[in-house]
């Protein structure tokens, strides 16, 4: 079983192309005002509209510390956190914002018993 997660946007070429280009996100669906990407299973969708969501968090999940700051240096200047681990949640994380301001966090579990696959 799947879902889709979409966002209005306004910007929706340079919103794809962020996260084709930083994240190694994959279209999968091109429809006349919507794109659907895929990054790892998680599927999410841009459609062209008046005014852009950006409400929310759009969550990249990576299998370790290592992936994790290897998109913080993809990510470059759309970081605004540095990665960090967060005791709470016992994740290692960084967040950013994609060109309309939407908040992204990349993380990584760091209990091994977590398994969300």
């Amino acid at each position: 079983m799947t879902g889709i997660v979409f966002h209005a946007t306004e910007r929706r070429d340079a919103v794809v192309d962020f996260y084709r280009d930083r994240l190694n996100a994959t279209v999968r669906l091109e429809q006349p005002d919507c794109t659907i990407l895929e990054f790892d299973g998680f599927l999410f969708g841009f459609c062209e509209r008046a005014d852009a969501d950006d409400c929310g968090i759009l969550t990249f999940v990576y299998p370790d510390r290592d992936g994790v700051d290897a998109v913080r240096d993809r990510l470059g200047d759309a970081v605004v956190t540095e990665p960090e681990q967060n005791e709470t949640y016992d994740i290692y994380q960084c967040f950013a914002e994609d060109p309309e301001g939407r908040t992204v966090e990349c993380q990584a579990f760091l209990d091994p018993a977590v398994d969300i696959d």
